[in-house]
Parts: C-alpha cells; structure tokens; sequence
C-alpha cells in the first residue's frame, strides 16, 4: 500500500467491520500518496475512530428503542464515515471546513477526523460530550430521514426561494437538535456530571448568530441555516427533558 502501512490497513478494515464507522477514505487517500515511508493511523486518529464507534453504539441503541416505543417502524442505523481533510460522498465533494453533514442518498454520516480539534480549540467547545452531541446531531438527520421527514422538507426547499428555503432548513437542523437531546435522554446512566453543559455549549458554540459574528459580520436572520444559539441550545434541552419525537416538531411551532 503505497502511502500506509499494513497495520493501518488491517486496523482500518476491522474498526470498520466491528463498529459501523466507515475509515476507507483515510485508506483511499494514502494510496494515493506516494511516500517512502508507510504511514499507520495515528493514535489521535484511532482514539477518534474508537469514541465515534462508541457514541455511533450507543445511538443504535437508543433510536432502536424509540422507534419500537414510539413509531410503528423499525429503526435500520447509518454508517458513520471518517476522514482525514477531503472525501467524496453521492451528496458532492466535502472537507474539513464544511463541517460534518448526513448525506441522504447513501445515509451515511460523514466527519473529518481533525473536527474534533476544531470544535474544541476553534469553536470554544470543549469536552467528549461535546463531540458526541455533534455526532448524535448527524445521527438525528439519519433518523429524520427514516420517519419521512428530510425527503418532504428536500421537497418543499426545492419549490421555495432561497430565504423560504433557508428558514426551512432552520426547523429541520432544530428537530436534529432536539432529537439529539432524545438520545442524551435515554443514556443518563452513561453521563457523567458536565456532560449536559457540555452538549449545551457545543449547541451554542455553533449557533449561525455566535458564528457570524465571529467572523466579523453582522448576524443577518435570513441567511441562517442552523438557527441561533440560544435556539440550537433550548431545543437540545427540549428533547432531552421530554424524551418524546412528539416535543421535537419545530415544523408545527409557532415560535423557534
């Protein structure tokens, strides 16, 4: 393998075959690299790869639950996929600086490796939960796919103009939110005290107002996409204190 080595390869393949996260495009990319010395995952990579799993476990778990309790369907998990600074997904090319994303039309959740630095060092949150509500996030796109709704809301974005269709996306990435806050419910016993502020402040952290502001520009509402932090923040909250998919409708709410 021109640019790995094959530790790196044989650790690639099982992470994937054991856990559901998806490591190839690391392994795609170094071989394409041309290199004389093999390079194996680094261990921030494979402590990377390994929390993913754990977090992309526990979802299963969790959203399996809901679905039985909750639904008249059967819950089919995605498959996370992780790479390093590029990729290319049937939803277009990505990167690190695009962020994580769900891509519906292979229903696979992708994030670059290095997002968790960033989400720490960049972006003020700090913490795993942190990071595994970023995940969960992804995972909730996943789930809004399986109950019908991110085909209608693809529709109806498709028939509106841009600002229509921005504030849409608005009240689809809150219900990921306060789906996310469904799964931090129903894994109380795996929590441990912080780790709800933690997932908070990641909320707020990377709310469309905080960041375009911290990027010297004036919030403009029309523009966002994500929502506010403070929105971002009290529908985690809000799924998270009720547990129920029926909290989590920000389509039906009058007021985000």
């Amino acid at each position: 393998m021109g640019g790995i080595g094959l530790v790196g390869v044989l650790l690639i393949l099982g992470i994937s075959y054991f856990t559901g996260v998806d490591l190839t495009p690391i392994l795609e990319e170094q071989t394409q690299t041309v290199s004389t010395e093999p390079r194996d995952i680094s261990p921030e990579e494979e402590q990377a790869a390994q929390f993913a799993s754990q977090v992309l476990a526990t979802t299963e778990e969790v959203w399996t639950q809901v679905f039985s309790q909750q639904t008249d369907g059967s819950y089919t998990p995605p498959q996370l996929v992780l790479f390093s600074d590029v990729t290319q997904s049937p939803c277009g090319g990505a990167s690190g600086a695009t962020g994580p994303f769900y891509c519906p039309m292979d229903q696979k959740a992708y994030l670059d490796l290095a997002f968790f630095n960033t989400l720490s060092q960049r972006l003020g949150a700090h913490g795993d939960f942190a990071a595994a509500y970023v995940i969960a996030h992804e995972v909730a796109h996943h789930v809004q796919n399986q109950l019908g709704i991110l085909p209608q809301v693809d529709q109806m974005r498709q028939q509106s103009n841009r600002v229509d269709g921005n504030a849409l996306t608005v009240r689809l990435e809150l219900q990921a939110d306060c789906f996310a806050g469904i799964w931090a419910s129903h894994i109380d016993g795996l929590m441990e005290e912080g780790d709800l502020d933690e997932a908070l402040n990641a909320a707020r952290q990377i709310g469309d107002d905080k960041l375009q502001r911290d990027a010297g520009r004036v919030p403009q509402p029309h523009t966002f996409t994500h929502g506010t932090s403070e929105q971002r923040s009290r529908w985690f909250r809000t799924g998270y204190e009720a547990g129920d998919l029926n909290a989590c409708d920000t389509f039906g709410a009058r007021q985000l």
